[in-house]
């Protein structure tokens, strides 16, 4: 018996890397998977990878950036399944480009695949979850949303996945689908891209099982968190709040914002890039 028993769950961007291993793991779990790709000979070699292990899945290929096909993908798990019980949104595009050297290309392509994909996918998801009263999404986010150098894009869909996963975590909890994300850290195709790799780092297999019990029952009343991966270490990272640093005044002019809150400002700075908050 697997945690995954039963269910229909879409994994984007499975033809390789941590999508791969996200999909194994959890047709191993039990679980009827669609395979998606934009890469169809990868999504049918998973696929087939799968059925020869015993499992169930199939191929569908296309881009999660186009609205047809993203409503095509859920359509297609509801008729071959009956249900979808989960989605990873693990499609994803990798630039390293500093901010003065971006096109408008380069910048669509990262937010059409990255953000708008997840966006699709998950609205025509959601709508099936909503009608059956249950569901668990997943977005695979990144530890660039904290702040990367050449990561500024990437990184800003990432870190737009992390607010997608508070607000639909509040949209849905009356209909009892769950969403929460996950930030892996893996040997893959795109840390193979990075001018920065740091030494011994997981195989996309070894982040499999997180999304494996988001994905499950075993996460019931788990929502609306992110989950980052550092080295061997899982962490719930915070969410953004207010601090208690701030000054009051009647208007806010420029020399009251001198006199009243650059003081405050400059003294109570927050750390750029990673920083480790301690409670």
């Amino acid at each position: 018996m697997g945690v995954l028993d039963g269910k229909a769950v879409i994994v984007t961007g499975a033809g390789r890397g941590l999508g791969r291993a996200f999909a194994l793991d959890a047709a191993q779990q039990g679980a009827s998977v669609v395979v998606n790709d934009i890469d169809a000979d990868g999504a049918e070699k998973v696929a087939a990878e799968i059925a020869e292990s015993g499992g169930q899945a199939l191929a569908s290929a296309g881009s999660v950036a186009d609205w047809d096909c993203a409503g095509e993908l859920v359509a297609r798990c509801l008729k071959e399944y009956g249900a979808v019980d989960g989605l990873v949104n693990n499609a994803g595009v990798l630039s390293l480009t500093p901010p003065w050297a971006e096109t408008e290309d380069s910048l669509r392509r990262v937010v059409e695949v990255n953000l708008l994909g997840a966006l699709f996918v998950g609205t025509h998801a959601v709508r099936a979850m909503i009608d059956q009263g249950s569901g668990s999404i997943v977005n695979i986010t990144s530890s660039a949303q904290l702040g990367l150098a050449t990561m500024g894009a990437y990184g800003a869909t990432k870190g737009a996945l992390a607010s997608l996963t508070y607000s639909w975590s509040i949209d849905l909890r009356g209909y009892f689908v769950r969403v929460n994300a996950y930030a892996p850290v893996a040997a893959t195709a795109m840390t193979d891209m990075s001018p920065v790799v740091p030494p011994d780092l997981p195989e996309p297999a070894d982040n499999a099982g997180i999304v494996t019990y988001l994905l499950s029952d075993l996460s019931d009343e788990i929502s609306g968190q992110v989950i980052q991966r550092r080295g061997n270490r899982l962490v719930v990272l915070a969410h953004p709040c207010l601090t208690e640093h701030g000054a009051d005044a009647d208007t806010w002019t420029v020399d009251a914002v001198v006199d009243g809150f650059d003081p405050v400002l400059r003294e109570h700075r927050e750390a750029v890039g990673y920083a480790i908050k301690r409670s």
